[in-house]
């Protein structure tokens, strides 16, 4: 770990800190001005630090990244204190998660090495340009986690991520990490004016994006939203996920949900979270449901996150009932969560004595399949637990002309920490993206009605139990994003490596000298 630097402990501790000070930009926190400080470092210290040694090189962005997920994913560890058979790896898995993800930003690092950055502006769209790569890599391969993008930070700032309508997740975190970096130019050997033209720009660029996300703020304000039938309760119970790994009656539970979905005087769609029961039992009530049934008008509808056990294949679903309980239509789940759904190489480690997090030995089945979904005159996207979380990638069979994007979660996993905010945040960006409103419904975590424009109207806090009625939804409006997908993405970068090469030129014909 010896760094070119005479003290080499320093610069670890620089980039480890650097790493921890980014992650208080994220939700809940969103300190978004801490990158405008931790990003032009660490690109400072790339430039500084690059040399022949794939050690050093890979470190710089490894040492960030770990501090970076050490701090904003250590919740993780909380899905392990449920299972006795679990206790011991706690510690190991508050380390492991920020181990392997930081090797992305390692990878990252390692990369800049040989495209010769330097303290010039096109090395910024160099170091944004691949950061923002690496950063769509580990959002998608092996499954996928694209957690804590620094694209989040400005969460709290709405109208300036209403260009996620437009460019979507990912080609916004390449424009924020371009933004963040900017204040190095002060140090560039530059002309002062070329300095001042640079930050001019930028802070146009940004005042007219505040300018079209508040237009399409009041626009969305002022069109009226579509009546929906039957209404829809989203119910939060808030279970202690232990009850789960007991054998308390299913009627017991069946019960309490009811009495929280008070009044219950008129045709409702009844929404209740994920995993609430399973097949196994439902069937154990001997299809005696008249005690439930009866409080129920005839049109109304049950939502059940329940798992479905075939005999050959089990799954994580979302079941739609009617009030006699007899299943009307059901999604399986399509993302499974590694280790928490499913086993990775489960023939292996089975034998070492290892097992999914959830409830049970068995694996869940993933299905291929995500369509709309139909209740009367309402019409949904299922999503459950974190399928949320992957920007483009929740309508595969690209039926635009649905209601509302349903998503179904069970937050107790993570805790009493600051997971359950940062997975609701996916909702607000989704609901954008897609131009949907998002309704979520989860047990132990944020139960929430979300706008299109990311607008917060109702919700339960991960604290509270109780229930939200919805009347009506915006009206659906197919997004840019919506039709176009993670293609603008590329097309970005595309954009930015051919401005990169087009500034190089300009310099190498001395037109433009910018370093």
């Amino acid at each position: 770990m010896a760094l070119i630097y005479s003290n080499k402990f320093f610069i670890i501790l620089t980039l480890l800190s650097l790493g921890i000070l980014s992650s208080f930009s994220l939700p809940p926190y969103n300190y978004f001005f801490i990158n405008f400080f931790t990003l032009p470092l660490f690109f400072y210290i790339l430039v500084k630090n690059l040399n022949n040694k794939l050690v050093n090189d890979f470190l710089v962005g490894w040492l960030y990244g770990f501090g970076y997920f050490l701090f904003s994913l250590y919740w993780i560890s909380n899905s392990l204190k449920f299972d006795k058979n679990f206790e011991n790896l706690i510690i190991l898995s508050i380390v492991f998660v920020p181990f392997i993800l930081s090797l992305f930003y390692g990878l990252f690092s390692y990369l800049i090495k040989f495209l010769d950055i330097k303290m010039n502006f096109n090395s910024i769209l160099i170091f944004s340009v691949t950061f923002s790569v690496i950063e769509y890599l580990r959002g998608t391969i092996f499954g996928g986690f694209p957690w804590n993008l620094i694209s989040f930070s400005l969460l709290k700032i709405n109208s300036s991520i209403q260009i996620l309508s437009l460019i979507g997740t990912y080609s916004l975190n390449l424009l924020v990490i371009t933004f963040y970096c900017l204040p190095i130019i002060i140090i560039f050997k530059i002309g002062k004016l070329k300095k001042i033209l640079i930050i001019l720009s930028a802070t146009l660029i940004f005042i007219l994006n505040l300018y079209y996300g508040d237009k399409r703020i009041k626009k969305f304000e002022e069109v009226e939203k579509k009546k929906i039938h039957p209404s829809i309760k989203l119910i939060s119970p808030k279970f202690n996920i232990g009850r789960f790994f007991t054998e308390e009656p299913i009627k017991d539970k069946l019960n309490e949900l009811m009495e929280i979905s008070y009044p219950l005087d008129k045709d409702l769609l009844l929404i209740y979270p994920e995993g609430i029961t399973n097949s196994g039992e439902l069937n154990k009530l001997d299809n005696d449901f008249s005690q439930i049934s009866d409080q129920l008008t005839n049109d109304s509808k049950i939502i059940l996150g329940m798992t479905f056990d075939d005999g050959d294949r089990i799954f994580n679903s979302l079941a739609l009932f009617n009030k006699e309980f007899i299943l009307e239509d059901k999604y399986n789940k399509n993302k499974l969560v590694p280790f928490g759904e499913f086993l990775p190489f489960e023939k292996f480690l089975t034998n070492l004595g290892l097992k999914k997090i959830t409830y049970g030995y068995r694996s869940f089945d993933s299905s291929k399949e995500r369509d709309v979904l139909y209740v009367g005159s309402i019409s949904f996207l299922p999503l459950i637990c974190y399928e949320i979380i992957f920007s483009g990638k929740l309508n595969l069979n690209k039926k635009s002309d649905y209601d509302f994007i349903l998503n179904i979660s069970e937050d107790g996993w993570f805790g009493n920490s600051i997971g359950p905010i940062q997975h609701f945040s996916h909702s607000i960006f989704r609901s954008i993206e897609e131009g949907k409103d998002v309704l979520r419904v989860a047990n132990n975590g944020i139960t929430a009605h979300v706008s299109l424009y990311g607008k917060v109207n109702q919700k339960i806090d991960t604290t509270e139990k109780g229930s939200i009625e919805i009347n009506s939804v915006s009206k659906p409006f197919p997004t840019f994003f919506s039709l176009h997908g993670n293609k603008i993405f590329f097309f970005l970068v595309f954009f930015y490596i051919t401005l990169i090469f087009f500034l190089k030129k300009l310099n190498e014909k001395k037109l433009f000298i910018y370093k």
